[in-house]
């Protein structure tokens, strides 16, 4: 059975999860990943087909992981990151509000991901069960 913890940590992860999803899906299906490489190379985005192709990738697959709760600390990380040169490339001129392309969503998004990759995640996600194990032999201090 499933506490209440635990399923407000899987509601944030699926909403949060959804949103990354979305997003780069968008830059596979609905834009593409040529007319995302582009954009990423008129903002100054150094190397930007790597990029385009690490945004696509890091947004779908960890939009998916982030919903199954499977190695949340990594994909968080790999999330973060992502969303780092976001706000450095594309909406820091912009200054804060999303309304005005600002950097206000990609740093939420950076604050739900610090939240639900680095706290304990519960019995509603995949770390829970596929590192029961390492946590049995885990010393307590």
């Amino acid at each position: 059975m499933f506490g209440i913890r635990s399923v407000t940590f899987f509601l944030a992860r699926l909403i949060l999860g959804y949103i990354f999803i979305m997003h780069g899906w968008q830059k596979l299906h609905t834009n593409g990943i040529d007319a995302t490489e582009r954009a990423f190379d008129s903002m100054g985005i150094p190397a930007p087909n790597l990029a385009a192709q690490y945004a696509t990738w890091v947004e779908f697959v960890g939009g998916i992981l982030l919903i199954l709760g499977l190695f949340l600390p990594i994909v968080a990380i790999l999330l973060i990151a992502d969303m780092i040169g976001a706000i450095a490339y594309a909406h820091w001129d912009a200054g804060f509000w999303a309304a005005d392309g600002g950097y206000e969503l990609p740093l939420a998004l950076i604050g739900g991901l610090l939240a639900v990759g680095f706290a304990q995640a519960g019995s509603a996600a995949a770390d829970h069960y596929v590192f029961r194990r390492r946590r049995r032999g885990a010393v307590v201090d």
